[in-house]
């Protein structure tokens, strides 16, 4: 395959990771001074939401660093080799872990939407959840087609 025929797609990955890391770097650090500076009640839900929030960026941002990695090697032409499978598997992992994260915060979720009196934060931690479920169960199938393909593979390469 040509060098740089994924190009798009990691110009992609790094323009998803971009704001992210903005949030983590600029955000999240004003929130908690906010939260800080507040004393109010709301405060104790807010450094529960940064926590999760937080951790959840180390899973996303190795799970975008996989998607790099699975970029290259389409680039390479082992995309149809184990390495590719474990990327899959990797980001399936991560996408289950953000997920599994966000669960339990989302009462916290509840509690701030209901002390803002904005239910569009309820559909942040909801929507975060689905998308990490929807992008766990296209990896999982993406990784047993690949693993099938890979199999058919080595059986006709051993069939001669």
């Amino acid at each position: 395959m040509k060098q740089g025929s994924t190009l798009f797609l990691k110009i992609a990955v790094f323009i998803i990771g971009t704001p992210v890391l903005a949030l983590c770097i600029f955000g999240l650090p004003m929130l908690a001074k906010e939260a800080a500076e507040s004393d109010s009640e709301f405060a104790y839900v807010l450094y529960s939401l940064l926590i999760v929030m937080y951790v959840s960026a180390v899973p996303f941002f190795f799970a975008l660093y996989q998607a790099f990695k699975l970029l290259s090697y389409i680039d390479k032409n082992k995309a149809f080799s184990e390495l590719s499978v474990k990327a899959l598997k990797n980001i399936k992992y991560c996408a289950i872990t953000i997920s599994l994260l966000y669960v339990p915060g989302l009462p916290f979720f509840y509690i701030a939407a209901k002390l803002e009196d904005a239910p569009g934060i309820m559909l942040i931690g909801l929507g975060v959840i689905f998308a990490s479920t929807i992008i766990a169960v296209f990896a999982a199938l993406l990784q047993k087609l690949l693993k099938a393909a890979i199999d058919i593979k080595s059986e006709n390469d051993l069939t001669i």
